[in-house]
């Protein structure tokens, strides 16, 4: 048991005997730590994703510095704060190495160099100075300890004679870290704008006027998905590199098949697999847009709210199609981002292979809601087939654009598919039984044997 207790010692130590070298060959005197330090006990504690973070920082050697002039005191957020409730933009733009700087401003700014025990918690609101330039304000709220707008859970967590530390409720962000966060985003904004050389298409032909520049290696295809799926020969200037095929490329066909077998397997989406088996060229044509680069979420309705369809909501020429398109994003969206997205912004509208109809999402008790009329539908099964290329979520109603919406962007050429409200004929496998009834009339019912069985 000695041994095993060395072993830890010796590797929660590890990081500061490593800086404590560096600084001995950089010619600086090195900060005498000792096992029981505060920093010690920081990296042995509950709160493991901030002391990952002071290491990727390179802040160990400033503070031994620190701890050997000062008592000082950690504020740290609980993992939780760092794990669930930080915005991924954000914490991505902490972890870029460019960003150094800004990540250890930002942890600095939750170290006092004094000793605040509760014992002398401050009874009015009282600036403190940080290890960063942004001072720490603490107050005491009806009996609530508050460092900035973060409550502390956790009063003296760790006491060592050198520091203490506090956990507390939520990460503090200084101003100027904020401030750099929001001007490089708002360069991202501005780069992303369509450059003046971006290719163009003739539209009397489809076609890139000019030959497309060679891109990347694994970069997405040159032009928009809805060129791809225009008529007549490929549009995409090759296949994108990928994992998998003989030559390295994406295999599209092999993919679909993949996520309608999973499909089945999970249970409850029989009547979507089969229309994607069975009613159109939809599979083909999601499998050769895979193989080009492009990439898809499917929403994926299951098999009671298929039920609930009517033969008049299927009797319209080339409804099934419309219905079916209307439920693949041209984005690779998983249950995560998407509900990221929503609980960030509100509302979220998603562009359709249904063109050139959206599909708007929200929040809604706890989940992703999509749809804004009569006809809603919630996330039901999350993730059910995720390939980094194509995403399947099952939702829990069949989806159709609003009223209004079709009523603004409807034409001549493009009826609507109607939504009637009497009471359904709720019987499995009316959709495919529509599909059999219109290749029977054109005498193509003999390809599909599943419309020999109806």
């Amino acid at each position: 048991m000695a041994s095993a207790n060395t072993y830890l010692t010796f590797y929660f130590l590890l990081p500061l005997l490593t800086t404590t070298a560096v600084a001995a060959l950089s010619g600086k005197p090195a900060a005498q730590i000792n096992s029981n330090s505060v920093l010690v006990a920081l990296l042995d504690s509950r709160y493991t994703d901030l002391s990952e973070l002071v290491e990727k920082a390179l802040l160990l050697q400033t503070l031994e510095e620190a701890v050997a002039v000062h008592n000082i005191t950690i504020f740290a957020p609980r993992n939780e704060a760092l794990e669930r409730d930080l915005d991924p933009e954000f914490k991505r733009f902490l972890l870029e190495p460019r960003n150094l700087r800004s990540l250890q401003t930002l942890l600095l700014h939750h170290i006092v160099p004094s000793r605040v025990a509760v014992s002398r918690w401050p009874t009015e609101t009282t600036p403190h100075k940080t290890l960063s330039d942004d001072p720490l304000h603490l107050s005491n709220l009806e009996s609530v300890r508050l460092v900035g707008s973060a409550e502390v859970v956790r009063a003296d967590d760790v006491v060592r004679n050198d520091g203490i530390i506090h956990g507390i409720g939520r990460l503090l962000i200084p101003k100027s870290v904020q401030q750099d966060f929001n001007t490089r985003r708002s360069l991202r904004a501005i780069s992303a704008v369509k450059p003046e050389g971006a290719p163009e298409v003739d539209p009397k032909t489809n076609r890139l006027k000019k030959p497309a520049p060679p891109v990347p290696v694994g970069s997405p295809p040159v032009l928009p998905i809805y060129s791809a799926m225009a008529p007549g020969p490929s549009l995409a200037p090759a296949p994108a590199p990928g994992p998998g095929g003989p030559h390295h490329h994406f295999d599209g066909e092999s993919q679909v098949k993949d996520f309608i077998q999973t499909l089945l397997k999970y249970g409850g989406y029989n009547e979507m697999a089969d229309i994607l088996v069975n009613l159109t060229n939809l599979a083909t044509e999601m499998g050769k847009l895979v193989s080009e680069g492009y990439v898809l979420t499917v929403l994926a309705p299951n098999d009671e709210a298929m039920a609930k369809l009517t033969t008049d909501q299927l009797a319209e020429p080339g409804a099934p199609e419309k219905i079916m398109y209307y439920h693949i994003v041209p984005e690779y969206q998983t249950e995560e981002s998407m509900y990221n997205a929503v609980r960030r912004f509100g509302k979220v509208q998603y562009d359709t292979l249904h063109v050139p109809h959206k599909l708007v999402a929200q929040e809604a008790d706890g989940s992703v809601k999509f749809g804004d009329g009569e006809e809603t539908a919630y996330l039901f099964d999350p993730d059910i087939y995720i390939d980094g290329r194509i995403s399947v979520q099952g939702i829990d109603g069949v989806l159709f654009p609003s009223p209004a919406e079709r009523n603004s962007k409807t034409t001549e050429s493009e009826k609507p598919v109607d939504s009637i409200k009497h009471v359904p004929k709720s019987r499995r496998g009316k959709l495919l039984e529509v599909a059999c009834r219109v290749l029977v009339s054109i005498g193509q019912d003999s390809k599909f044997t599943t419309c020999h069985h109806i």
